[in-house]
């Protein structure tokens, strides 16, 4: 295996002369030379992989004012510019979407954010599983960051100055290190209108919400996101969601669904969403779409005819998933959905309550709670990633039956103090997938990548730093489950084409210069579920709108990225 090649930066050669003898002359080729000549950045001898998933080819490419100006293989004219890279072969990609991001607060408190940066990510959309930060008033804030303090933190140290969608997308245009798009949150809308309480909302309250959606969507969301295992959201019944997602159509952005059940009942949750969004006219990506528990193993064949079979009548749908079999989420997503009904006080209020407790338990343990999708929980498969209370962190890395065997107690009285004295704000990882399933759904056409990547936590799951160089290095390179090109094709053009983006996803002339710069043979995710922080390998450029944001395997510092909005219309 080769070590990654080190591009060499060199200064342009002598312009051409304008009107000089290029095989074109005339006053066309003049003016085409004088454009190039003018080009701020070319990268010189790269292996192009342009995210059409056709075969690379050798170029060099040229970028002014943040945009491909032209693209040169082997025997045409040359191209000039101010500044050269030389990339020795390097693969030059389309930079990669993160289709499913819960960066929504890290972007702001880090400006640094080598998590995605360094992994060639360009553009992440958040807003992700129906619960973030907008639109909300000031109660519905509050609840909010209290309800989701294991996927963000809790944000104490976040100026939280907007309400509304646009101006969080405002907000974000001050400048982070990646672009980012956003999913109005169901269950943060269901929140606003309705409140905690399970059930149905009024017709006052879902004209609430259809408002709330029709304005979000006009400052610019590109869809909806849902949580149907979280609650409130998962409060909401399939003719709510309907309405809800018939505006969303309206202004042609996409569901984005977490669904019921990802275990038990996992094919009719995922056949449900594809009814519902028929039923709307809108079109529908699937978010994680795993195939987990023992009780699909190797079952993902029966997921993919499903999808073939709505494809082919016409369906819109594309789906995302992460290169690993265990899950990330919160402790207290594992518990059945009555309890967390009113809020995160009421659910901690039931938890030091006895009786209630126990009935907890027996949901969880015997009958297989929603939360937990129907399976009756195996505490031997859930680990803790991550703590919010200093004082629990030897629990950190530990199943919750390892840490409850420590202590000599029985499993459900160990998550129940996790529960308490953590204030519901501990990550987990979720060990119940399986590797034929994952190798199986990320081969079908409609496939994009996405990390579902929590930051939070002292050993998170090691797909926030390493998804797309795990699917590089791992699953093409050392697996073959897809070319190369293909693998690039899934990670940039098929979620441009979701996001209804004109002019990112490929290496073509007129597209923004979002791009990415790897060695196919060294390429590989250096996070662990040991070490998970750790920064990916054979990455050593990174560009975002033009400009170096990874350079020579280093952060500039540079804050290039920046909202993207759903272009305005209504259809």
């Amino acid at each position: 295996m080769s070590t990654t090649p080190r591009a060499q930066h060199h200064p342009p050669a002598d312009p051409p002369t304008p009107g000089g003898s290029r095989g074109r002359g005339g006053v066309g080729e003049k003016t085409r030379l004088t454009r190039e000549a003018r080009m701020d950045l070319l990268i010189q001898d790269a292996r192009v992989i342009d995210g059409t998933g056709t075969p690379s080819h050798p170029a060099d490419v040229g970028i002014t004012d943040g945009r491909i100006a032209a693209i040169r293989k082997p025997g045409e004219p040359p191209l000039t510019a101010r500044r050269t890279l030389r990339a020795h072969g390097l693969a030059l990609a389309p930079g990669f979407i993160d289709m499913h991001a819960h960066s929504d607060l890290a972007l702001l408190r880090d400006p640094d954010h080598s998590a995605k940066a360094a992994q060639g990510v360009t553009l992440e959309v958040l807003g992700q599983d129906g619960l973030s930060y907008a639109p909300v008033d000031d109660r519905t804030l509050g609840e909010v960051r209290r309800a989701i303090t294991g996927w963000n933190g809790d944000g104490s140290d976040i100026d939280f100055d907007w309400r509304t969608v646009g101006e969080y997308l405002d907000r974000l245009d001050r400048g982070i290190a990646v672009n980012a798009a956003y999913l109005i949150p169901q269950g943060t809308v269901r929140m606003y209108a309705v409140g905690w309480d399970d059930r149905p909302a009024t017709r006052q309250q879902l004209d609430h919400m259809r408002q709330l959606v029709a304005t979000s969507m006009e400052e610019g969301a590109v869809g909806m996101s849902s949580g149907l295992t979280y609650t409130p959201g998962m409060y909401a019944t399939d003719s709510e969601l309907t309405e809800l997602c018939r505006v969303v159509a309206r202004y042609d952005g996409y569901y984005c669904p977490h669904h019921r059940s990802y275990g038990t009942g996992a094919l009719e949750a995922y056949e449900e969403m594809v009814r519902l969004t028929r039923d709307a006219g809108c079109s529908l990506h699937l978010a994680h779409a795993t195939m987990n528990f023992g009780v699909n193993k190797g079952r993902a064949p029966e997921l993919l005819a499903l999808l073939d079979d709505a494809l082919a009548s016409g369906a819109d749908i594309s789906l995302d998933t992460y290169p690993y079999t265990p899950g990330c989420t919160t402790l207290v997503a594992m518990l059945p959905s009555w309890a967390s009904e009113g809020g995160p006080e009421a659910t901690l209020g039931r938890l030091r309550d006895d009786a209630t407790a126990e009935r907890i338990r027996h949901h969880m343990e015997v009958v297989g709670a929603d939360g937990c999708h129907g399976v009756p929980i195996d505490w031997g498969t859930i680990e803790i990633s991550g703590v919010s209370h200093p004082g629990l962190a030897d629990c950190v890395g530990k199943t919750v039956a390892e840490a409850a065997a420590r202590r000599g107690e029985a499993p459900w009285t160990t998550a129940r103090r996790l529960l308490v004295d953590d204030g519901l704000g501990s990550t987990i990882l979720q060990h119940v997938g399986h590797e034929e399933n994952v190798r199986a759904i990320m081969r079908h056409p409609v496939h994009t990548g996405g990390s579902d990547g929590i930051l939070q936590g002292d050993k998170p799951h090691p797909r926030a730093y390493g998804t797309f160089p795990h699917y590089l290095g791992h699953y093409a390179r050392e697996l073959g489950v897809m070319s190369l090109e293909e693998t690039v094709a899934h990670l940039t053009s098929r979620p441009a084409a979701r996001l209804r983006l004109p002019d990112r996803g490929l290496v073509r002339e007129g597209y923004r210069a979002d791009l990415v710069l790897f060695d196919p043979d060294t390429v590989a995710a250096g996070s662990t579920f040991e070490s998970p922080r750790t920064l990916p390998v054979g990455i050593p450029y990174v560009l975002i709108d033009g400009k170096f944001v990874i350079e020579d395997g280093r952060r500039t510092g540079v804050l290039a990225g920046r909202s993207v909005r759903r272009t305005p219309g209504v259809r």
